[in-house]
């Protein structure tokens, strides 16, 4: 089967897809698509994805959209046993976290970045960069307790639950922000720089995104 993925590069969901793609090491064709790409509105990429969103994958017969669907769906198919855990007691250990990363960790993340990296200096809410990065220091501490145990958010082994909350450290680490420092999760962190997939697919420079409300 051939699988494609569209969405342009600086998207932190694209990301997901395409590091989960790169650590299982299956070829793919990426179409860029959203942002300087435009294409989210034509009629033939709303007929796979009828929320104009990216990312979006094709994997033979089926298209599927939302990011942690796509990481969950191809870890399953390409990666059990490995980002994957076969056992369900620990697969719910993973699935807690990627959850957890969708409902509480990521919006925390994305909104300091996106009042602090998108939102144009002149336009810039003190109380409202505050507000996000007290929030997401937060979600960074819950990690800090679970990953002063356990090496991954999963358990031993990095799973997809490391995936789809890593995205978010590259550009945390180089927002220019005063951050506290945690040591276990800065210990994880390293640990994911050390995967190549992880350079390739995540340390994408996102400067065409600086001081950008619409794009």
């Amino acid at each position: 089967m051939s699988i494609t993925i569209w969405g342009r590069e600086s998207s932190a969901n694209v990301q997901k897809a395409r590091w989960v793609l790169a650590e299982i090491g299956l070829a793919f064709e990426h179409i860029p698509l959203g942002g300087k790409h435009g294409g989210t509105r034509d009629p033939a990429y709303l007929a796979l994805n009828p929320n104009g969103l990216v990312p979006t994958l094709r994997d033979g017969e089926l298209v599927l959209w939302e990011s942690h669907a796509i990481v969950r769906y191809l870890a399953a198919t390409y990666s059990a046993g490995g980002l994957w855990p076969e056992s369900p007691t620990a697969r719910a250990i993973v699935d807690q976290w990627t959850d957890w990363t969708a409902t509480s960790f990521q919006p925390a993340w994305i909104a300091a970045f996106w009042n602090v990296v998108r939102t144009p200096k002149a336009q810039h809410n003190p109380a409202a960069i505050a507000k996000s990065l007290a929030e997401t220091e937060h979600c960074l501490s819950i990690m800090e307790g679970r990953l002063s145990h356990s090496p991954y958010l999963g358990g031993e082994m990095l799973t997809y639950a490391d995936l789809v909350a890593g995205v978010a450290m590259y550009r945390w680490t180089t927002m220019e922000i005063d951050r506290a420092v945690h040591p276990a999760v800065g210990a994880w962190h390293q640990r994911l720089r050390e995967r190549q997939a992880f350079r390739d697919s995540v340390e994408i420079d996102y400067g065409e995104l600086v001081g950008r409300l619409a794009f």
